[in-house]
């Protein structure tokens, strides 16, 4: 099946010569070929280019004059530079299709009218004889057969490749693009992106092309990015992006190369892996964490009040905050008063509120905190910090859902959840006589314990990678990964300042790290130092204690090879000689 093959023909504006090899494209009329003809810079049809085209019946005043502006995304199987050579003008198309350059004479302007006419003549006949070899020799087609064959390769690749010039003019789409995307080739071709790929641009609206016309060596920067993208049939695809700039021989930017993948599915797999592991800003996979979170989910159906328990900095507030997100108050506000940091009379005007006069510089009624998560939720960090007489005023809150503001005789109603916390035991407390049972009582309906960092080892390397992806986007720095002995050495250690020491550590060791991998040595210096005082602990001392009943086991798991066995025990082989000599073991090993 023969294919439509396409050449371009170009040349200077003074005498029409590229219009002229037009004209006799058309009058061979080769059904295979099409020719397009454009001109450096806009012109009129010369009056003697019509005469002598008239006169072999090849009219051409009815042609359209065109730059290389308007014909520069045509995909051409050949491009002909018609005329005398010009130094000054290089060509350059994107795609690169072959250049072949004709030599043409061309009137001189001091020439007289009959030799401007007879040298017209000349090239007409000159053109005339090469175009018909080109014809005759099918070396278009074989032009065309190279570069289908190189298109094949791209044709065959699972990305998507587009290609378009510096006025966004797409030239290139293939198979994959097709697919991707929903649109044809013929759709798009000779197109500009921006009016095809809309509402939203094709490549995220913030290329190098997006402003406008991209001009001059640098004005295209290689770019990586996931972008939503709107298929033609509608559909919603996350497309993962690499847009580089497309250079010529001599290295000018002639437009740019965009490969594309389709990565919806991954993408929809991490935010399920990712909602499985978290639970409002917690993040981890632990057992431990895992039954924190049904517990949070658990309490943020009701709306009672809710203790949590833990040690300092393992992230109290962010599990009041998933309770509070979870539950129907989530649109009303969550007001967090850490209790251990204001003196007595501080804290209860900041909870309660004062009216005018109350006290010097009360100049006005001022709300407090209760009054401010009216609806919503109000979170007491530090519970057991609070005086024997605030402990009393909050008692009656939760008991009567109303208080007096400081100076004030008119009760306030509130409707409000109390979630309270603490890092202290709240039963050696009682026991002390220091904080009211029946206020503990009336906090704790709902009790919720957040486990150590050192008891839930699993969620370490959850975590280090969620705080360097966080840094990196804080700082706008390059992210970067974890070693596997780096994440080994955070795992083990024990972390007495629990998520945040964790994530102060990650921040100190991300500001050190000058490659794309976190090493040992970018840690502080008490995680290294630690580790090696552990390990020097843990080594085998020189009298290991040793059993009968350790060393039978050993045995029978080592089929009674004593070597083996040794290493089981971590001792010595003679250590372990020595001992089933002593318990006459050895004997029985050798008669099996």
């Amino acid at each position: 099946m023969h294919r439509k093959h396409f050449i371009l023909f170009l040349g200077k504006e003074d005498w029409s010569l590229p219009l002229m090899a037009e004209g006799l494209v058309q009058k061979l009329a080769n059904p295979y070929v099409t020719a397009v003809s454009a001109t450096y810079a806009p012109a009129d049809v010369h009056r003697l280019a019509c005469k002598v085209m008239r006169e072999i019946g090849a009219p051409i005043y009815g042609l359209f004059p065109k730059t290389p502006l308007d014909v520069e995304v045509l995909t051409f199987d050949l491009v002909v530079t018609v005329g005398p050579p010009d130094p000054s003008v290089r060509l350059s198309l994107p795609g690169m299709p072959p250049h072949f350059r004709w030599d043409i004479p061309v009137p001189a302007p001091d020439d007289a009218p009959e030799t401007r006419l007879r040298l017209l003549r000349a090239a007409r006949d000159e053109m005339m004889r090469r175009i018909q070899a080109l014809f005759e020799t099918e070396t278009v087609a074989g032009l065309h057969f190279a570069r289908r064959n190189l298109e094949l390769v791209l044709d065959n690749l699972a990305d998507g490749v587009m290609a378009h010039t510096m006025n966004r003019r797409i030239f290139y789409f293939n198979k994959a693009a097709e697919e991707l995307t929903g649109f044809s080739r013929d759709e798009v071709l000779g197109k500009d992106c921006h009016k095809i790929f809309k509402p939203a641009r094709f490549c995220g609206g913030d290329c190098s092309f997006c402003a406008g016309p991209a001009r001059g060596e640098t004005a295209v920067a290689p770019k990586t990015s996931r972008v939503s993208f709107a298929a033609k049939d509608g559909s919603k695809r996350i497309l993962a992006m690499a847009i580089m700039p497309l250079a010529d021989a001599v290295g000018k930017n002639v437009g740019a190369l965009v490969s594309f993948k389709d990565t919806t599915e991954l993408e929809a797999l991490k935010e399920r892996v990712r909602h499985v592991h978290t639970c409002g800003e917690l993040i981890g996979k632990d057992p431990r964490t895992r039954e924190l979170f049904e517990a949070i989910e658990e309490a943020g159906s009701v709306s009672m009040p809710v203790l949590i328990l833990g040690e300092s900095g393992t992230g109290k507030e962010l599990v009041a905050r998933a309770v509070h997100d979870l539950s129907p108050r989530k649109t009303k506000p969550f007001v967090a008063v850490n209790c251990g940091a204001l003196p007595e009379g501080v804290l209860e005007n900041e909870l309660f509120g004062h009216v005018r006069g109350a006290y010097t510089g009360a100049v006005r009624d001022q709300r407090g905190r209760f009054e401010l998560a009216h609806g919503g939720t109000i979170f007491l960090d530090e519970i057991a910090e609070l005086s024997p007489a605030m402990q009393v005023k909050l008692l009656r809150v939760l008991q009567e859902h109303s208080f007096e503001r400081v100076g004030g005789e008119r009760p306030v109603n509130v409707d409000v959840r109390v979630i309270a916390a603490t890092n202290q035991d709240l039963q050696a407390l009682m026991g002390e006589r220091r904080f009211r049972r029946d206020l503990y009582y009336r906090l704790c309906v709902i009790p919720m314990l957040v486990p150590p960092l050192r008891e839930r080892k699993l969620d370490i390397p959850v975590l280090i990678d969620h705080f360097l992806d966080k840094v990196s986007k804080e700082t706008g720095r390059p992210p970067i990964s974890a070693s596997a002995e780096t994440v080994d050495l955070l795992t083990r250690f024990p972390w007495p300042g629990n998520v945040r020491e964790l994530r102060n550590t990650i921040e100190y060791a991300y500001v050190k790290c000058r490659s794309g991998l976190l090493e040992p040595h970018h840690l502080p210096s008490e995680i290294a130092l630690r580790e090696g005082s552990v390990r020097r602990a843990e080594r085998p001392g020189p009298h290991p204690k040793l059993t009968q009943k350790t060393v039978r086991a050993a045995m029978e798991e080592a089929k009674f090879n004593k070597l083996k066995a040794a290493r089981l025990l971590k001792v010595g082989r003679s250590t372990l000689y020595r001992f089933l000599h002593q318990i006459d073991l050895a004997a029985e090993s050798d008669d099996r």
